[in-house]
């Protein structure tokens, strides 16, 4: 399995400058057709996402590799799902574009690995459609909707060096032993 550490913006109430440099860069995109060492980015950051069990997607800029490359579940989201990690349940997407949004934003908490200990109240689209490469580098047009929806934009969104912290939809929630901490992190809001 992987030993790749997720790049947080903090970690015991210290900001990380270097995985803050790293998450917020915008990344570039994966060259096609495919190199070795695409093929080892690609691996890579599966390898990292079959290791947890605590998240729905990630995102290559989160284990350090700046491409356009993220790895989600596409089911067990529910009780009625199993998340059994074989290659069927997930989706991988390379150089990933969002060619159409449908219907009224939801707002809904979301957590994230790189920005520890908190939920944010996010709004995003019910139903995308996505063209990116998959992991054999075809070209692939997906639909998404409802929470799978919501986690390719999270996921996304981390390509462009945009995480949850950047959204002011809604509250922040946070542990009350951190207050101070996130009140000082956060000195535009108001948490719940």
């Amino acid at each position: 399995m992987s030993d790749k550490k997720v790049l947080t913006l903090w970690r015991d109430e210290e900001i990380n400058e270097e995985d803050v440099r790293i998450l917020r860069t915008p990344c570039r995109e994966l060259p096609a057709p495919l190199s070795p060492e695409g093929k080892k980015h690609i691996r890579t950051l599966v390898d990292a996402f079959l290791a947890r069990d605590d998240a729905s997607g990630l995102a290559a800029p989160q284990i350090g590799i700046s491409h356009r490359i993220v790895v989600f579940r596409n089911k067990g989201f529910d009780d009625k799902s199993v998340w059994t990690k074989s290659e069927s349940d997930y989706d991988v997407l390379i150089n990933p574009r969002i060619t159409q949004r449908r219907g009224e934003k939801v707002t809904m908490s979301e957590g994230c690995l790189s920005c520890p200990d908190i939920q944010v109240e996010v709004s995003r689209f019910p139903e995308i459609k996505v063209r990116a490469l998959d992991a054999n580098g075809c070209k692939i047009s997906k639909r998404y909707t409802d929470y799978l929806a919501r986690v390719v934009q999270h996921e996304l969104d981390h390509l462009d060096g945009k995480l949850i912290v950047d959204y002011d939809d809604g509250s922040v929630y946070f542990p009350k032993k951190k207050q101070r901490f996130f009140e000082r992190l956060f000195t535009n809001r108001v948490p719940d």
